[in-house]
């Protein structure tokens, strides 16, 4: 894939996936769908000075993007990629995993993953610190548009709210999965990974690569009355991948600044 410099190419570049998962009905549309939202909420941010670094705050979302556009490049091509971006993109195969999972499953990869290492990437050889306010930033506007989205596929979702029968389990990732945990855990990575030389580059990333696939697995397998709640949610869930994606392209049409997060 040719390599992007700017957020409007990255905006163009999802554009295109967009419109190409929604001719054919692609699920990977339903994360781009979130993804373009929060890339041009950034692209806002920084147009209204909201953010610590413009200038970085650009670089980090590019770097950050990139991760997700090759990622997706690859597994479209047949090429190798992270095991926690396959996890996401071979169950967009699948019909059985709700709407609600297959955004989880994106995030999941994007920020436990991607985040960390486009951080360390922005900052190059000074100290990933620097840009902890920006990081926590990005982080805040993907989980504000996020909570907004699942907010909204209530109507193409009618039963999901039968996941608060299960708010007490603390076996289920899938109930217990917190954006803000995902952030944190993602800043002890870039630290560790600020910190690496050499080889201990590329082990590190890695083990982080294979820890994240376990929890994207997590996601996605439940069992008991978890697995009979989800089948019955997806029962009454829209199942057109063509009238999901231009549902979310759709609706979230807020954009948030760093300050109103």
């Amino acid at each position: 894939m040719q390599q992007l410099s700017t957020i409007d190419e990255v905006l163009a570049r999802l554009e295109a996936i967009l419109a190409d998962a929604q001719a054919h009905g692609k699920r990977t549309g339903y994360f781009a769908a979130l993804y373009n939202k929060v890339t041009a909420a950034v692209k806002d941010g920084i147009a209204k000075g909201t953010f610590e670094d413009g200038p970085r705050m650009a670089r980090l979302d590019v770097l950050f993007a990139s991760r997700y556009l090759d990622a997706l490049d690859c597994w479209e091509n047949g090429r190798p990629l992270t095991d926690s971006w396959k996890a996401a993109f071979e169950a967009s195969r699948h019909s059985s995993p709700l709407i609600l999972q297959h955004l989880l499953l994106g995030i999941n990869a994007h920020i436990n993953l991607d985040l960390g290492i486009a951080a360390v990437e922005t900052m190059g050889n000074q100290p990933v610190d620097g840009i902890h306010i920006d990081f926590n930033s990005i982080n805040a506007i993907l989980g504000s548009l996020t909570n907004e989205v699942i907010r909204e596929i209530d109507h193409m979702s009618p039963l999901l709210s039968l996941m608060g029968l299960h708010a007490n389990r603390t076996d289920s990732l899938l109930v217990q999965f917190s954006i803000g945990n995902a952030r944190d855990g993602a800043w002890c990575f870039a630290e560790e990974l600020g910190k690496a030389k050499g080889e201990a580059v590329a082990a590190l990333i890695r083990q982080r690569d294979q820890d994240i696939a376990r929890l994207a697995a997590a996601l996605t397998h439940n069992s008991g009355l978890m697995r009979f709640t989800l089948w019955v949610i997806r029962l009454f869930e829209w199942g057109n991948a063509r009238k999901v994606i231009g549902e979310l392209k759709g609706r979230s049409k807020k954009f948030f600044s760093a300050k109103e997060l």
